[in-house]
């Protein structure tokens, strides 16, 4: 927390908005459209968000979605809510997104036969930002929709501009690990209106207009309890005041890590591109089991046992038993990021000792520095 947000909790409480209606709730949206660059609607979490995006640009029963396979569970499970199949592809090394060649040579064979995809979503994945400017020419060529996970990444910019506003529609999570939070919460992104204001019927369960005008509840289709409160929108004002302050803190907890393994062999740090600004949401690193003397199993299990939390680098989701018989393009790439990739501890306020001593528990399980 930044110290800002009590204001504007108690702000909301003294004008008895509390619920998901209210004056923090449009002002919420209007900051992030000013940060993204489109029109938002603020929802209960990501996940809600990814949901309704799905359903605004039309897919539902039987469709397909690309979605990476190594990434956190959420946007394949959107996708299932809709009816829809996900397929699965494969990353690349330098975003750990998806792989633009495979999905080149996916469509083009998908193409052939007819049977494209209804969509692409990509996940600006820990939040390196994918390969925008080529997905989104693969998708545009072939009439895909072009869906943004930036769940992981607000803060982190393409080419000099804030990711989410580089497709068709795009979402946010401000869940409680996120970069800035509003403990649970979320956001849809589109310049198309229509979307945005039948997400917004949605997310309040599809209340029609009475035309009695009495105040019945009438009913035509099937709605979701997915809007934002006002009081956690209010939350979310403040801390997007320190978004900035929050990157410059991650990045700076990612290179404390750099430089510090610097000389440990068997240890690399995830790369930035040239074309993105990387948010340092998780720090991420990558161990060599054999130049490092032990894998990331052993290296996760022996922290926890020092009280420090550690992940690994997501299980690729078509290796997962829900998603059996899902197509997947690639793999090995996914995999092998899944098998050497570790997540160190990343929060926004970790001090140097704190840092310190990680770095020293990480380094005594080294067999070569040993």
């Amino acid at each position: 927390m930044s110290g800002k947000e009590m204001g504007r909790i108690e702000s909301a409480f003294a004008k008895n908005w509390i619920s998901t209606e209210g004056p923090e709730i449009s002002d919420f949206e209007k900051k992030l459209q000013d940060l993204v660059g489109k029109p938002a609607v603020a929802t209960n979490s990501g996940t809600s968000a990814l949901h309704m995006a799905m359903m605004a640009v039309g897919i539902g029963e039987d469709d397909e979605v690309v979605v990476p396979s190594l990434n956190f569970v959420s946007a394949a499970n959107a996708v299932l809510y809709c009816g829809a199949r996900p397929v699965f592809i494969d990353s690349e090394y330098e975003s750990c997104g998806i792989d633009p060649n495979l999905l080149e040579e996916f469509f083009a064979k998908r193409a052939g036969d007819g049977k494209l995809p209804k969509a692409v979503c990509v996940v600006h994945l820990f939040g390196h930002s994918v390969k925008l400017d080529e997905i989104a020419d693969i998708c545009h060529n072939y009439g895909v929709i072009l869906i943004e996970d930036a769940a992981n990444s607000l803060g982190t910019l393409y080419k000099g501009e804030q990711v989410g506003q580089f497709s068709d529609i795009s979402i946010t999570s401000f869940g409680g690990n996120k970069i800035i939070t509003t403990s649970a919460g979320g956001a849809v992104f589109s310049d198309n209106l229509e979307w945005l204001e039948k997400i917004k019927f949605w997310s309040r369960q599809s209340k029609d207009q009475d035309p009695e005008k009495i105040g019945n509840y009438y009913h035509s289709e099937v709605g979701y309890n997915y809007r934002i409160s006002n009081v956690l929108a209010g939350l979310g004002l403040a801390q997007l005041e320190v978004l900035e302050e929050r990157v410059r803190q991650r990045r700076s907890v990612f290179d404390f890590y750099r430089e510090a393994f610097r000389d440990c062999p068997g240890i690399s740090a995830q790369t930035e591109a040239d074309w993105t600004r990387h948010n340092r949401w998780l720090s991420i690193l990558l161990i060599d089991e054999k130049e490092f003397g032990t894998g990331v199993p052993d290296l996760i299990r022996h922290l926890s046992s020092k009280n420090i939390e550690s992940r690994p680098v997501w299980k690729p989701l078509h290796t997962q038993k829900l998603f059996h018989g899902c197509e997947m393009i690639g793999g090995a790439v996914a995999e092998d990021l899944h098998k050497t990739g570790i997540c160190l501890p990343s929060s926004s306020n970790l001090t140097e000792e704190d840092l310190s001593r990680v770095v020293d528990q990480v380094r005594s399980r080294s067999s070569v520095i040993r």
